[in-house]
């Protein structure tokens, strides 16, 4: 095994956090996770040639992760994160701690009805990633990462009410 080879083993097992976590907002089903984890590593594999160092491992791996997952997405066509309405509880009261649970789960309806290029932006957000940083990984300037993250938490706040009051 190759100096390189050795290189980039270590370095996904250090990262395949990221690719997990790319899998879990992209893929619904464990097949299809494990599918699109294995094309994400491959596609990682075959471009880590190109790598030069100039951004952190992590930041060139949530790149090619978030660039396969949307080609993924798009080929097979698979419905995106939680969007079965029958996992919400009917209408009832509920304590301190079921409460923050259903805004919870509302909010990540919420999230998954967002276009693949906002989940992705608010996924890197909540991993406390800076708009620059985002910016780096999706190929858009920082101004236009924070317009849309403004955007984007106006249309979260709208629809987890709708989706609260309606539960």
């Amino acid at each position: 095994m190759s100096e390189s080879e050795k290189e980039f083993l270590h370095q996904l097992n250090e990262h395949q956090k990221i690719i997990h976590k790319v899998c879990n907002l992209y893929m619904q089903f464990p097949e299809d996770k494990e599918d699109l984890f294995q094309e994400v590593t491959l596609q990682a594999w075959k471009a880590y040639h190109k790598f030069r160092g100039d951004s952190k491992f992590s930041t060139w791996l949530y790149r090619v992760a978030l660039n396969t997952a949307i080609t993924f997405f798009r080929k097979e066509k698979q419905q995106s994160f939680i969007d079965s309405v029958s996992e919400i509880p009917d209408k009832q009261v509920y304590s301190d701690k079921e409460h923050i649970e259903e805004q919870t789960r509302a909010m990540y309806l919420a999230i998954g009805e967002l276009s693949k290029i906002d989940k992705a932006i608010v996924m890197l957000y909540l991993e406390d990633y800076s708009y620059a940083e985002i910016s780096d990984i999706i190929g858009i300037t920082a101004n236009n990462i924070a317009v849309k993250m403004n955007r984007i938490k106006g249309k979260l706040r709208e629809a987890t009410l709708k989706k609260i009051e309606t539960a």
